[in-house]
């Protein structure tokens, strides 16, 4: 009997080729046309369609039927399950999972991450390192219960004006991050969204990142971590990593970059930069 790491699409983690795992998407909606996450939209694709839009998508949680699916399919292999879900005050996936696995007896472990894209992809990978280690599914689910409280993720965004159309802020926080073009500097605290500071151009606001990784302890690079960017380029992201050097040298070989698709896309805009870690 195995152990089978399951998470939505709002972990980027689509492209993963690693042993027992898979990915739930969440479904994009353009206009009158649908798409799963990751599936059948990219993340370049995703991109392309959304700076061609002038409309917002909408984005769908996952659907009770798709876990029972997916719980179904492990359970055909003799394996347990841990699932690691979006924050469930942004989404419904996480009440989506846990009622899938009401029918389960004990054979399937819910675990609401408390965050999103690169912050749910380091619990997540957080999880493949315990299992890894011999741990039980329980046992798993049991420590990223504890560990996620020491996740942070804090992002600059090109704007607010994302968040305020898809409901995430408010339509006042949009107006005063959107003065004489203020970049705002996010975090994910408790599941949700907030503003932490706003900083006039990109350097500023990395300058704020750092500070923030700075007030977290530092990054216990022991743990998984990665950065983030939204749109078709990572040029930001780079320029990012150049100017703060610092924070990273003599710590990693290679940093661990990743693309946010279009489950947490749709929220952030084109033009952003995460980091998210382990807290010391």
């Amino acid at each position: 009997m195995g152990i089978r790491i399951i998470t939505d699409s709002a972990s980027d983690m689509i492209n993963e080729n690693i042993e027992n795992f898979e990915f739930i998407p969440l479904t994009v909606t353009f206009g009158e046309e649908e798409y799963q996450d990751g599936v059948n939209l990219s993340h370049k694709e995703f991109y392309e369609k959304l700076v061609e839009s002038n409309e917002l998508p909408h984005t769908s949680q996952a659907t009770p039927f798709v876990f029972e699916e997916a719980y179904g399919r492990a359970a055909a292999d003799g394996d347990e399950v841990v699932v690691v879900t979006m924050s469930a005050k942004l989404s419904g996936t996480w009440q989506s999972a846990v009622a899938a696995a009401a029918s389960c007896e004990g054979r399937v472990f819910v675990v609401d991450s408390e965050n999103v894209t690169v912050g749910e992809h380091a619990l997540v990978e957080y999880a493949i390192r315990l299992r890894s280690q011999g741990k039980t599914a329980k046992e798993i689910a049991e420590e990223l219960e504890s560990a996620k409280k020491r996740i942070r993720l804090v992002a600059l965004l090109d704007t607010l004006e994302y968040l305020k159309k898809g409901g995430r802020i408010s339509k006042a926080a949009a107006f005063a991050g959107g003065l004489l073009s203020i970049k705002p500097v996010v975090a994910v605290e408790d599941g949700e969204v907030v503003i932490l500071g706003k900083a006039r151009g990109s350097k500023q606001g990395n300058n704020l990142l750092g500070q923030e990784i700075e007030k977290a302890g530092g990054i216990d690079f022991s743990m998984p971590h990665f950065l983030g960017y939204t749109g078709l380029s990572d040029a930001l992201l780079q320029k990012y990593i150049r100017d703060s050097e610092a924070i990273w040298k003599g710590e990693l070989e290679e940093l661990k970059i990743t693309s946010v698709g279009g489950a947490i896309g749709t929220h952030a805009g084109p033009g952003a930069i995460a980091v998210a870690f382990f807290a010391r």
